[in-house]
């Protein structure tokens, strides 16, 4: 079940091969993104030291969160993946000039996951081609609508 979804990357980047990470969140962390108030528009991922971390991904504190515990909203949060996959990403992003993104956050049997996907930057002509693309595929679809 999703969450929230990164629409705009799919616009801006060819998704090349996606990953499923766990999440290392704070017990408020994740009690904010259960009620919907979690935005992953600007984030990004960036391999440190042989470990992934995602940043910018802003989780808004609800108001009912604990009087001791001082929330950081775009604090930067460790993702959780096996070596192989990590050692894997690394070679990628490193020489074949890839970017990470995250792309879906949702729940995986009452787990809160990241999907981050292995992209390429689109061109200016790049995005103009999806979008007539997909223009045409919806006036196809009503077409066949009319005809039945």
């Amino acid at each position: 079940m999703s969450i929230i979804a990164n629409k705009k990357a799919f616009h801006d980047y060819f998704i090349e091969e996606k990953f499923e990470a766990g999440i290392a969140l704070l017990g408020w962390e994740v009690k904010a993104i259960r009620a919907g108030r979690a935005n992953i528009k600007e984030s990004y991922v960036v391999i440190r030291c042989g470990e992934v971390f995602i940043f910018g991904m802003h989780i808004t504190a609800l108001s009912e969160a604990s009087t001791h515990v001082h929330p950081d909203p775009i604090r930067t949060r460790k993702l959780l993946l096996h070596a192989k996959q990590i050692d894997k990403l690394i070679g990628q992003v490193e020489r074949a000039g890839y970017t990470l993104l995250p792309l879906d956050l949702h729940y995986t049997r009452g787990r809160i996951k990241v999907e981050i996907g292995l992209a390429k930057g689109k061109k200016l002509h790049d995005k103009r081609e999806s979008e007539k693309d997909r223009d045409w595929a919806r006036e196809k679809a009503r077409l066949m609508r009319a005809k039945v």
